[in-house]
């Protein structure tokens, strides 16, 4: 199984076996077909593949969820209270 690379009558590019070859398509090196298709720009830059070093996606900040709810005026007293006093709402919930 030989596989070419290959260039079709509208200039796209692919791989395929060499048995497979129409008449329309034009036989191409693998250096021409990294380029038209853009995988060039992927080979092996900083050691590693990627397009640069350090690409992706990042978290904004170390915590990235920050649970909010809404509470009245006097659940926020408890709130600030418990707090405070250094509550232990496990022991209270056990009981």
């Amino acid at each position: 199984m030989d596989y070419v690379f290959v260039k079709d009558s509208e200039g796209y590019v692919f791989k395929k076996l060499q048995s497979e070859v129409s008449s329309d398509e034009k036989i191409i090196s693998e250096k021409e077909y990294m380029k038209k298709s853009g995988l060039a720009s992927y080979e092996k830059k900083f050691g590693h593949g990627g397009a640069r070093e350090n690409a992706g996606r990042k978290q904004k900040f170390s915590q990235p969820l920050k649970f909010q709810i809404r509470v009245t005026e006097e659940e926020k007293e408890f709130i600030s209270y418990a707090r405070e006093h250094n509550f232990n709402y496990s022991s209270i919930m056990q009981k």
